[in-house]
């Protein structure tokens, strides 16, 4: 069974074991495989959950997000953070927001 509308999110990756996998996974020996398998099992878990009356989790991508998060830093590297963007006239905010979206 495939569930109508999918917009759950999922990541397929190699791995030699399945050791590494926590919840729910499936293992094939092609990624396409993989996340056809994937998605099933995510379907039979969203009928399951219907069934028993359990809440059926929202997609990530349909979750509305603030742009807003606390980050915890030690206090050296927030009060250079504060330096640097005292230094550059710009709100700390908007120093860290381009580094944080760095890869």
């Amino acid at each position: 069974m495939a569930l109508k509308n999918d917009r759950y999110t999922y990541r397929v990756t190699w791995s030699e074991t399945d050791s590494e996998f926590s919840s729910l996974s499936w293992l094939a020996s092609t990624p396409e495989a993989a996340l056809k398998g994937i998605r099933k099992v995510v379907a039979d878990v969203v009928v399951d959950l219907a069934a028993n009356g359990e809440s059926i989790p929202k997609p990530i991508a349909a979750k509305f997000y603030s742009g807003k998060f606390g980050v915890r830093v030690p206090p050296a590297l927030h009060r250079q953070l504060a330096l640097e963007a005292a230094e550059a006239g710009i709100s700390l905010n908007r120093l860290a927001s381009p580094k944080l979206g760095k890869s």
